[in-house]
């Protein structure tokens, strides 16, 4: 009797020895299983934030390209034509330009001739053709050289008027007229400027209504 009841406490011993560690095996499981879930999760969230950005960049991205797409169909200008006007802004070209064009018209209203009569207005000699060849080299001067626009300018003013007796009327009053004007406008110029841009002609008005207002409190 003695032994059968050591037998069956060995054996209950046992027993629950073995379930402590069925049940200590299953909640290590149960834990790792926890584990790899909680870091699956983790993953997935990383991956759908990667994702979630990566969406977010191209649309930032296909808008520049949508914006870029509709300039060249808008009011955007070839890349010469950018550079040209580049070019004019830095120096007194249409005022250049209107001292050549009033040399030209200076020195072909000197020639006028039909047939046996010859029309001459006021001093004839080489002046006839030294002042509108001056007229036109100045003007160019000015274009190529605008650094000394006042000094050429100056000297096409004075030509300008004084072809008005020594060349042909200054050209019937229209040469000397171009002349003058262009000359004026390269003495004028106040030298060269940037190019224009949309952003800086948006920010002009609000400075202006903030300069306003903070007269206004002043003056309060």
């Amino acid at each position: 009797m003695k032994d059968a009841a050591a037998n069956a406490q060995a054996t209950g011993e046992a027993g629950t020895a073995e379930q402590g560690a069925t049940v200590e095996q299953t909640s290590l499981l149960a834990l790792s299983r926890r584990s790899r879930r909680a870091s699956e999760q983790k993953k997935h969230r990383e991956s759908d934030a990667e994702m979630t950005g990566a969406d977010a960049e191209p649309t930032g991205t296909d808008a520049e390209m949508t914006e870029s797409d509709a300039e060249p169909t808008g009011s955007v200008e070839p890349g010469k034509r950018r550079a040209f006007r580049h070019w004019r802004r830095q120096r007194p070209f249409i005022g250049g330009v209107l001292v050549v064009l009033g040399g030209i018209e200076l020195f072909f209203s000197g020639q006028l001739d039909t047939g046996n009569m010859q029309i001459q207005f006021g001093i004839e000699g080489l002046q006839a053709t030294v002042v509108p060849i001056a007229l036109a080299v100045l003007g160019l001067s000015v274009i190529f050289r605008p650094t000394h626009h006042i000094f050429y300018g100056i000297i096409a003013l004075v030509l300008a008027v004084y072809s008005l007796i020594g060349v042909n009327l200054g050209g019937f009053v229209l040469g000397m007229l171009l002349s003058t004007i262009g000359a004026i406008l390269v003495v004028a110029w106040m030298g060269p400027r940037g190019p224009k841009t949309g952003a800086s002609d948006a920010q002009a008005p609000p400075a202006e209504r903030r300069g306003d207002s903070t007269g206004d409190e002043e003056t309060a």
